[in-house]
């Protein structure tokens, strides 16, 4: 049955990533964008026989712009915090990523962000395009700050990228727990167990105090926290 709904998986992410790309070039308000990611990402989860739980919107204004920070312990959680996020929001992704065909040339031609982790300047330059984002664009961003997905199901300790972001934008962080990806497609593994994820929002953390690498070390960990025990194991 996993191979199945991989071939399923497979054949509807190569339709849709056309679609995506051709959306790409010629709307770049990205409205189309996001709207087909809504519709990819409620495909996937159907295909695989999940069920999205989405806890916490009442937290904040659904309109505003915010740097989302979330665990990551599955490629499931892509298409599970896609479709949750109520607004328009650029996800930070791995350059190696925009290297898959079709797939990654639709990301690269999309609003969403590469990252290079091998070289910091080229990262720095990551974190600038994504200031411009928010700023001049109103999207908000998407960051896993463990960098990698966790094997464990453990939330790993976070990277400084999102809290670096968040202090010279000065929008809010909103903390954001996954759970049940873990479970449904480990990380090295191909096998997809049906189940349930629940995507879980926190209140927005203002970042406009933030003055120092050390505020964001501490506001880092205060993130980190907050994701821990709103996960669910």
């Amino acid at each position: 049955m996993t191979y199945i709904k991989l071939t399923l998986i497979f054949l509807y992410t190569a339709i849709l990533s056309v679609i995506a790309f051709f959306f790409g070039i010629v709307d770049r308000s990205f409205k189309l964008y996001f709207w087909l990611s809504k519709v990819f990402s409620k495909g996937i989860l159907l295909i695989s026989g999940i069920k999205l739980e989405v806890k916490g919107l009442e937290n904040f204004n659904p309109g505003g712009v915010y740097v989302y920070v979330s665990n990551h312990s599955s490629m499931y959680d892509i298409p599970a915090l896609q479709y949750a996020v109520p607004n328009h929001a650029s996800i930070v992704f791995k350059q190696e990523l925009g290297k898959i065909p079709i797939f990654g040339w639709q990301l690269k031609t999309g609003p969403y962000i590469i990252i290079d982790r091998a070289s910091p300047e080229r990262a720095m330059k990551s974190i600038e395009r994504a200031k411009e984002t928010m700023k001049i664009k109103g999207f908000s961003i998407i960051l896993f700050s463990e960098g990698t997905r966790s094997k464990t199901d453990e939330v790993q300790p976070f990277k400084r990228g999102a809290f670096y972001l968040a202090s010279r934008v000065s929008f809010p962080i909103i903390p954001v727990s996954i759970s049940g990806t873990g479970k449904i497609l480990p990380k090295g593994k191909l096998k997809i167990v049906p189940g349930k994820i629940t995507v879980h929002f926190d209140k927005p953390i203002e970042t406009g105090e933030i003055k120092s690498k050390k505020d964001e070390l501490e506001l880092m960990e205060r993130v980190r926290e907050i994701v821990i025990k709103n996960k669910e194991y």
